[in-house]
């Protein structure tokens, strides 16, 4: 049987290559059609990530440096699925965000906000058998990105996820519910209408542990007519 290949779903999910109003896109947006360039085995075989060792402090943000961050901790929690809703094992979820204070620890980052020395913003987690992953971390604050005037990006947190290889690989972003900066930040908005809902997770009591944090719920589906929204 002819091996099946993803391909990328029709218009109405994920943000076109080109959205005017997010100001970096025309410089990278390709002016011609797509050339497919057929795999080598390199890029099929390696490198692998599915048995990759990951540290017990990973999925934990909030205990990988000296001392405890600063900001509201939080947990953020979700599945990976397919399009018929049937989890995606193993996955290796990665996430990077901004501290409480809406900046990244990056030389890149030039906001003025202060840097948290205890707060690295970067983790993985490894999906279990029925493709569930969790994180603890700090919610993250917004920032100003200067796409136009007085532009705030909206709470976020980026997620990349692999599958058994480095080239198996998707992105997308986590918002907050009911974030008031949603409606003007054109990231977001460059997604079609109807599914820029998946990219909110959804307040999950049931999960919050009494006393010591919220828990928000982002499930990850990764293609067919209820996909995530990807980069």
């Amino acid at each position: 049987m002819e091996k099946e290949i993803y391909r990328r779903p029709a218009a109405g999910t994920h943000p076109a290559n080109l959205s005017e109003a997010y100001k970096s896109t025309p410089g990278r947006a390709p002016r011609r059609p797509a050339v497919a360039l057929p795999h080598t085995l390199s890029e099929i075989t390696g490198p692998l990530l599915a048995e990759e060792r990951l540290d017990a402090l990973e999925n934990d943000l909030t205990r990988q440096r000296m001392g405890p961050p600063l900001g509201e901790r939080i947990l953020v929690h979700g599945r990976v699925l397919d399009e018929d809703g049937k989890p995606v094992p193993k996955a290796l979820v990665e996430i990077w965000q901004c501290n409480a204070a809406g900046r990244y620890h990056h030389p890149g980052d030039q906001h003025d906000a202060p840097l948290d020395p205890n707060f690295y913003g970067g983790g993985r987690a490894r999906a279990d058998e029925e493709g569930r992953y969790h994180f603890i971390t700090i919610k993250p604050g917004a920032y100003p990105w200067k796409n136009h005037y007085n532009a705030w990006r909206p709470a976020h947190i980026h997620f990349s996820l692999f599958g058994p290889s480095f080239a198996t690989r998707l992105i997308t972003q986590m918002y907050f519910p009911n974030d008031p900066l949603l409606p003007f930040d054109p990231i977001y908005n460059s997604v079609p209408d109807g599914a820029r809902h998946r990219l909110q997770a959804a307040f999950d009591l049931d999960s919050t542990r009494p006393e010591w944090a919220l828990a928000y719920r982002f499930d990850i589906v990764l293609r067919g007519r209820n996909a995530t929204p990807m980069e």
